[in-house]
Formats: structure tokens, sequence, C-alpha cells
């Protein structure tokens, strides 16, 4: 065959007669007549490209929730083409590498096979002659048969040659500057060995998330099975952030080494496993608490990164108002009552209450914790673990206690009746007790306390404060800006009698992520009953009625708190918004 009549070939295989005119009608009346749309549906679709000019009919119909595969096989109909469907290790590997999987993924194109010396190469799009042009130039090839696919076939092949590069990947070289000797387990790992999870690759892999996620002031880890991969997520402020991407075949590896750590059993993968280990990272010594849960593509494990100097922050400095502070602080100095702190997981009541008994005089009073789990050692205290298995529930952990002559008792949680009446009795006859209790806000403690079956006469009596609080996200002080205040923001702060014409917003940085974000501080609602609320609480209110009557009484509520810190530029309205209810 002369150059002149392959060049026709290649011309002929690449592109079919139309223009872009043409196609939109003619797709559309086939799919109509196959029954795949709605005339409905083809008229909300011409709207859109009517005024988005830059949208593909199929895409706006696969977005609509026509099925693609339908969608395609009518283009290229339509288009004179062929329609393959692709499974993701039916491509051609060598073609593939040298166009590279951001240059297939970024043009939706899959290189498939040659045939002779013609490579097929399918597209999402039917008129795509540069494009095809551009990929016979790039793999220097005589001509290019150019088919339809779905973009889904097309993502799907991509991911699974990315996992499979991955899997092929020196791990060795990956983690390079990670030393084995980066993390080290203080407390003996169980002796069951795992001959995967023992080799240096994983142990090193291991160390490096550990390290990274302590680096980047992570306070959670989660390892996750997917189909198909794996990942690794850091929670950092409170929010999560995809940090590692594993190989998949070393998931069940990683697992078994953090199950060899924490010496929980690595044979069982059927049941969840809680576990913890203890570990220098970085020069620091740290605990890490494990949970482990079966999934159906493997096991999940999530690790609580636990550090003693996070416990060591003073009470001045978790981000109180001057009166809230000296109200809880005057709280905390009473010789007897119930004094509770309130909100959601990981709101940071642990923090505040360890925080609290620092305020105490530890030489001269005797301090006892009853805590599940045991999240931070602190000297001076005599601090109890729970064993429900064994019938060490809180309140028999409590009642024992209290024949140790306590000045201070702090429960982890008030879970239940008999916790909670044995607590109560502890706050009437002359014992500080502090605890926590999961509800949205003050004065909802006082009723759940009522309701689980307290008395509400010695709620009354026992109860001198209960502190609500949440967690926001500080603007980072690298790219803080100023914005004008959006008019939901200036009604929100004209209720706290505040006025500001701007109010600050993080513009995000390298510093921060590109979040704005960095570090958090917490906003916080007190309620100190007073003679008028005790008597209410005597008479076994309506949470909202109760709600109503402290605000009235001079509560400022989580949000107030939460405007107040916004205006002096300290977070944002999205994350007032975020954590806090109207």
């Amino acid at each position: 065959m002369s150059d002149d009549a392959r060049a026709k070939a290649a011309i002929r295989d690449i592109w079919a007669p139309g223009s872009e005119d043409q196609k939109g009608p003619d797709l559309g009346a086939r799919l109509l007549e196959a029954g795949e749309i709605r005339r409905d549906q083809l008229d909300e679709a011409m709207r859109v490209i009517k005024h988005a000019p830059g949208r593909r009919l199929e895409s706006i119909l696969v977005d609509m929730g026509v099925d693609e595969i339908r969608v395609q096989e009518a283009a290229a109909e339509v288009a004179g083409m062929s329609f393959e469907r692709v499974a993701p290790d039916a491509i051609d590997h060598d073609a593939f590498d040298r166009l590279g999987a951001m240059y297939c993924q970024e043009r939706s194109l899959l290189p498939l096979r040659m045939e002779s010396d013609r490579l097929v190469v399918g597209t999402t799009m039917a008129h795509e002659a540069h494009l095809i042009d551009e990929v016979r130039s790039l793999l220097s090839v005589a001509s290019v048969k150019h088919v339809l696919v779905t973009s889904s076939d097309v993502q799907a092949a991509v991911d699974h040659i990315r996992a499979q590069q991955c899997a092929d990947d020196d791990v060795e070289a990956i983690l390079a500057d990670v030393e084995d000797e980066g993390v080290s387990v203080l407390d003996t790992p169980s002796e069951e060995e795992d001959e995967d999870a023992d080799a240096s690759p994983v142990v090193r892999f291991v160390n490096h998330i550990i390290q990274t996620a302590v680096r980047d002031g992570a306070s959670d880890i989660h390892i996750e099975p997917c189909d198909g991969d794996s990942r690794v997520r850091f929670r950092i402020d409170g929010v999560l952030y995809d940090a590692l991407s594993p190989p998949r075949r070393m998931h069940a590896s990683i697992t078994s080494r953090m199950k060899i750590m924490a010496s929980l059993d690595i044979a069982e993968r059927r049941l969840p496993q809680d576990g913890r280990i203890r570990v220098s990272v970085l020069g620091r010594t740290l605990d890490l608490r494990v949970s482990t849960c079966p999934t159906p593509h493997g096991e999940k494990t999530v690790l609580r990164i636990l550090d003693n100097k996070a416990i060591q922050v003073p009470l001045g400095d978790l981000g109180f108002d001057d009166a809230v502070l000296a109200g809880w602080r005057a709280e905390v100095a009473r010789s007897s009552g119930i004094i509770l702190v309130t909100g959601p997981t990981g709101s940071g009541k642990t923090t505040t209450l360890y925080a609290s008994l620092q305020e105490l005089d530890l030489g001269r009073s005797n301090v006892s914790t009853v805590e599940d789990p045991i999240e931070y050692r602190i000297g001076g205290i005599t601090q109890i673990q729970t064993h429900e298995r064994i019938g060490m529930t809180f309140a028999a952990a409590l009642r024992a206690l209290l024949r140790q002559d306590p000045d201070v008792v702090m429960v982890g949680e008030i879970r239940d009746s008999e916790t909670a009446t044995i607590a109560t009795q502890a706050a009437l006859t002359g014992h500080l007790v502090l605890s926590t209790l999961h509800t949205n806000d003050a004065p909802s403690s006082v009723t759940r306390l009522i309701n689980i079956g307290i008395e509400p006469y010695l709620v009354s009596g026992a109860v001198n404060g209960v502190l609500a609080q949440r967690l926001v996200r500080k603007i980072c002080p690298a790219c803080t800006t100023s914005v004008e205040v959006p008019e939901d923001a200036a009604v929100a702060l004209s209720t706290c009698d505040l006025e500001p014409k701007r109010i600050a917003q993080g513009a995000g940085c390298d510093a921060c992520r590109n979040s704005g974000y960095s570090g958090r501080m917490g906003i916080h609602e007190l309620l100190v009953p007073d003679d008028t609320l005790r008597d209410a609480i005597a008479s076994n209110p309506a949470v909202a009625e109760f709600r109503q009557r402290c605000i009235a009484s001079g509560m400022a509520t989580l949000r107030m708190d939460a405007i107040a810190k916004m205006a002096r530029g300290q977070t944002s309205w999205q994350e007032v918004l975020r954590v806090t209810d109207a």
C-alpha cells in the first residue's frame, strides 16, 4: 500500500462525516426512538446546551441519570463508529505507559490494542480528529482506528493500572528516608508473628504512617480498605484528609502489623478488636488507641493518637471567655456537688476535665478517676480502668472509690442509672464529682439526668454547673484576610450587639494545607443554676422550656460564644454554621 493510500485509510478510520451541530439532535432523536430518554429530558438537556455551549449532550444526559452505555452506543451509531466495552486490564499497556496515566485520564482515552499496524484507541467523544492525530504522533504509529468507549470504563482502567503500578513499586525506595527505629514500641508486643507483616517494608511503612501523622498534628489515623485499593486518612483539626495510598496487597499486612504492636489476635478477622500501643515517635512518648473492624473489603483500622502534652494545656488556654473561665474555675474549686462537661465525641471534654483537675491541689487532695479507657496517665491521681466483662463497671469502680476517702472523683462518663445514682449520692455527701454526658447543650444535661432515673429534687440539689463545649477551627494566622460580613452573619452578629464591618477569613496557604485554618479552640456554654433555676429543675421542666429559662437568666449559648469569637477574628462564619445550631 502506498503512503497516500495508507494516509487515506487512516483518515477514514479516525473520522466520520458530520458536525457537532448535526450530532446533538440526531443523537437525541436516536435515544428518543430507542426509548432510552423522554421528551422532557431531551428538552431540558437542549436548554442546558443553549445556556452552556461547551457542554456535550452525552455528558448532560448521563448527569441526568441516563445509562451511559446506551448513550455512547447511540452516539457511536450516529457517528458511524464502533462502540466497545473495555475491561480494566484489556488495554495496550506499552502504549498506555508511553502516554501516561495522567494524559489518558485528562483526555478520557485508552489505547486498546494493535490490529496489524493500526492502533485502536477509545475515547468518550466521537469527533476527536485532533486528539487522535496527537496520539498517532506521540506513539509513532502508522494509523489509528477510533472507537467510542464510556468514561466509567476509562476511569476503571486508569485506576486498575495505577493500582498495579503502585503494587509493583519498590516500597523500599519509596520509604528510603524512613528509618526502622523511627517508631519504637515501648510495651512488649505479642509473641504471635505474621510472616508478611514482619517484612521490613511493612514495618517501615507503618512507621512512616505514624511518623507522618504525628508530624502533621493528626489526632486520628484511618487505614481503610476500598474496592481495589487502600487509603490512609488523617484527622487534622477535626477534618479528615487523604494522606497516603498504600498498595492494596499490603493492606492485610499493615493491619497485621498494627495488631502485633497492639497485642491483638492477628488470626481473628471477623470480630472487632481494641488495643493500645505505647510508642516513642520523634522523641515523644505517645499512646495509640487501636480499633479494628471487619468490612466487606477487609479490616478497617483506626488509631487515636493520645499525647500527654495535649492535656498539659492550662485551663486558660482552651479558648474560654473570661467570664465563663471565672465561673468554671469557681465551680471546680467547690468542695462538693456535680459538675458536668457535655458534648459529642471529639469535642475536647476529656482535655477540659484533665485541665480542670490540674487546677486542684493534688498534693493535699485525694483525686481519683474511673475511665474507659484511661486515655492519659497523670501523676498524683489514682486512675482506675473499667472492665465490664469481669464486672468492673463504672458503678462498681465508683462504689469502691467512695470507700477510699476521696476528695474529688472524676467519672469518665455517666452512662446509666446506677452510675448516675452513685455520683449524685457522692455529690450530696460532700464529694466533688466531675463527669461527662453526651448531650447537645448544657440545659439538656439536666433533663438527661432526670430521664436516666434521678429524682428531679436530687438533680436540683446536686448539680452545680454544666459546661457544654465544641471545637471550632481557628483561622490560620499566616493567611488571614478580611472579607465583608455576609448578610446572614450580620443578622447573627446583631443579635449579640456586634456590628463589625468586616470579619476574618483564611485564604489558604501551604502552612494550613490550603484549608485556611490552623489549630482548634473551644466554644463554651456554661450553666450555673441559681435558686430560680434549681426550683425549675425540681419541677421536672421540659427541655425547651428550661433552655429558655437558662438563656433568660443570662446563660450565653454555644452560638453566642462562637459569634463573639468570630467577631474577634479567631474563627470564621463557616465554622460557626458548621459547629453550632441556631
